[in-house]
């Protein structure tokens, strides 16, 4: 029961981070275009180009920690095959 729980735990934070990190990408990538925007004179075009900076950098930081949680728990399964009998 404490095993399911701490499980359930770690999706939970997984699922929090992937959602902060797409969601700081792009809002990252909206204030740099905005300021240089806002710098250059040249709007809304700098705002357009980082907001898709941002949106491709969101979905790659996705895809990292996606494969990252996918092979600790490849190598959790391995370990806890191992320990049985």
């Amino acid at each position: 029961m404490a095993e399911d729980r701490r499980e359930l735990f770690k999706s939970l934070g997984f699922l929090s981070s992937v959602g902060i990190c797409m969601v700081a990408s792009i809002l990252i990538g909206m204030a740099m275009g905005y300021y240089l925007d806002q710098w250059l004179g040249t709007a809304p075009w700098m705002l357009l180009i980082f907001l898709g900076f941002g949106i491709a950098s969101g979905f790659r930081n996705i895809f990292i920690l996606t494969r990252r949680e996918l092979n600790r728990q490849r190598t959790q399964d391995a370990a806890e095959q191992e320990e049985q009998p």
